[in-house]
């Protein structure tokens, strides 16, 4: 069976958003723990685990479950559909807002983080939703911004479109010049990838991007996430997986802030040359903000190789175990895409 442009342009697609969830769903158990903590309860984790019953975010998850970077997304590309390729700030507050009232319903820990829930109360509290995301600078908006490179078309020479799609999703709760550098790397990673390019073209896109978004939002003091990705990239260049994965959480750092986390993905996907079950199962090892480091790294790696290139077993327990169906969201997400 020959494979059409437009079905290769699915699976890679749909590799992007099946790799944020295994990204996720690996690093759910390895998620605030530190890096010697996850070797010391797992030596190396190569597969889906069940939380520790100690862990104060995800006790009680079974093993493949997915937790809010995934939940986000879905969000997120749901609101471009129904919003005619429009995230509407207002709307996603309350949706946001709604997520975490339906979490604490089920007992869950796994709640909103910081920059998301300040800029949330502050919306309940009247603030303007354009006002409210003035001061978040943690990786939020580029956990959760995958669907915006899945439906639009990123243009280094042109980026002004793609980066209103961008800050349109994280404007809410991460609208600053760090919020949005870290989800602009992220998404014109993940539309790169979905256009056909390779890992090199990920990389330059995302540095391009970063660069250019950085230049949007609220001023926040911090290192160019620009910079440091091409940093990333060379600090892992020639190492083995474990001294890499010292020198990323030592180093580059795994915290919750866009200047760690999101460069810490990139050094991993530099790391496995863009091999999806590597990237993701690797970024679990990390510990720290593992979850969501993972989950961008499978879905940029997911983007390059395709679904066709993720292990179907995996892919098999993620839909099982969270009742996840992910393809018809991303056929509607690519209506938007344009060449």
């Amino acid at each position: 069976m020959s494979i059409t442009p437009e079905s290769a342009l699915f699976d890679r697609a749909a590799g992007a958003f099946h790799g944020l969830a295994l990204g996720d769903a690996l690093g759910m158990p390895t998620q605030v723990m530190s890096r010697a903590d996850v070797v010391r309860v797992y030596g190396t984790l190569s597969g889906f685990e069940p939380a520790q019953p100690d862990n104060p975010v995800s006790a009680g998850m079974p093993a493949g479950s997915i937790t809010d970077d995934t939940d986000q997304a879905i969000i997120v590309a749901r609101l471009i559909v129904e919003g005619g390729g429009h995230v509407d700030p207002l709307r996603f507050a309350k949706e946001l807002l709604s997520w975490e009232q339906d979490m604490k319903a089920k007992g869950s820990f796994d709640l909103l983080g910081p920059s998301t829930k300040a800029a949330l109360d502050a919306v309940a509290r009247g603030t303007d939703p354009k006002e409210a995301g003035k001061y978040g600078t943690t990786n939020g908006a580029a956990m959760r911004v995958t669907p915006v490179g899945i439906a639009f078309s990123f243009n280094a020479d042109e980026p002004d479109r793609f980066l209103d799609r961008v800050v349109e999703s994280c404007q809410v709760t991460h609208d600053t010049t760090v919020g949005i550098a870290g989800a602009a790397a992220v998404a014109a990673a993940v539309s790169t990838g979905v256009a056909g390019g390779s890992l090199n073209d990920v990389f330059d896109a995302a540095i391009a991007a970063s660069a250019a978004g950085a230049r949007r939002g609220h001023w926040i003091a911090g290192a160019s996430i620009s910079a440091r990705i091409g940093w990333a990239r060379e600090l892992v260049s020639g190492l083995d997986e474990a001294t890499a994965l010292d020198h990323i959480d030592a180093l580059i750092g795994t915290s919750v802030a866009s200047q760690e986390s999101v460069p810490a993905a990139f050094a991993v996907l530099a790391l496995t040359g863009g091999d999806p079950w590597r990237s993701a199962l690797l970024a679990a090892n990390l510990g720290g903000d593992s979850d969501t480091i993972a989950a961008i790294a499978g879905a940029i790696a997911g983007s390059v190789s395709g679904l066709a290139a993720l292990p179907a077993d995996a892919v098999r327990t993620l839909r099982d175990v969270n009742q996840l169906e992910l393809e018809p969201l991303t056929r509607q997400l690519l209506t938007y895409r344009t060449p």
